[in-house]
């Protein structure tokens, strides 16, 4: 997001909040903190014997590609949220819903990250494609629970700050929906051809979330300024 947020409704600090999406807000920020923090335990340093530690760090990549793919991944969700949040002016308890619904799929992160990395280090390939599996069903999961918090606010304006265009979470249903197609594609590429190339969508997915992180309607706006 940038300067011409003021011009989509959302003033310089985010618009003013009421107390219980505030409150919604804070305990949500507490969650995306836990969770990101919870992806680091499984960086282990190796236990080997004198002059073996260079190798046995390297071997571990898996590791750390899967944890900067879940980094970003949550740190993306979490600017996504906050994106998200700063255009809500009132909340209900449908809304509420559909925010622990996003966390409750955001919180799996970290345990796939940690089956997926293992199964990549120590498994067969059955292992790998088994665990690249989970990881692409945790991200559908992830990526269906935006689409419904999305669909929720484009179809309840009245919750938004007045001068938040109509357009803005229609447009951000199609990011969701990305990410749900793009998961069920690494499961089918994972599973059929070869892990590795899901690990490459893994990555290339938050990549695309980063890219477009204040939404694809503020980037076609700063684009096409006058359109």
């Amino acid at each position: 997001m940038g300067a011409d947020q003021a011009s989509d409704g959302i003033r310089p600090g985010g618009p003013t909040l009421r107390r219980e999406t505030s409150r919604l807000l804070s305990f949500s920020d507490g969650v995306f903190a836990i969770i990101i923090t919870l992806l680091v335990l499984d960086l282990q340093p190796p236990r080997v014997g004198r002059g073996q530690l260079l190798h046995a760090l390297v071997e571990q990549w898996p590791a750390y590609l899967a944890y900067v793919t879940s980094y970003v991944y949550v740190a993306v969700g979490w600017l996504n949220h906050r994106a998200a949040f700063n255009r809500v002016g009132s909340s209900g308890k449908a809304l509420q819903w559909y925010n622990l619904g996003v966390l409750f799929s955001t919180a799996l992160l970290p345990f796939a990250t940690s089956v997926v990395s293992q199964a990549m280090r120590e498994g067969d390939e059955a292992d790998q494609r088994a665990g690249v599996a989970l990881y692409g069903l945790v991200g559908v999961l992830v990526s269906a629970s935006w689409l419904g918090l999305y669909h929720y606010l484009a179809r309840h304006h009245d919750l938004l700050d007045q001068a938040v265009s109509r357009r803005f979470f229609p447009t951000e249903r199609a990011r969701a929906a990305v990410g749900l197609l793009g998961y069920a594609l690494a499961i089918l590429v994972g599973y059929l051809a070869s892990p590795l190339f899901a690990l490459v969508i893994f990555l290339l997915l938050p990549m695309f979330y980063t890219v477009t992180s204040s939404g694809l309607y503020e980037l076609r706006r700063l684009r096409h300024p006058h359109g």
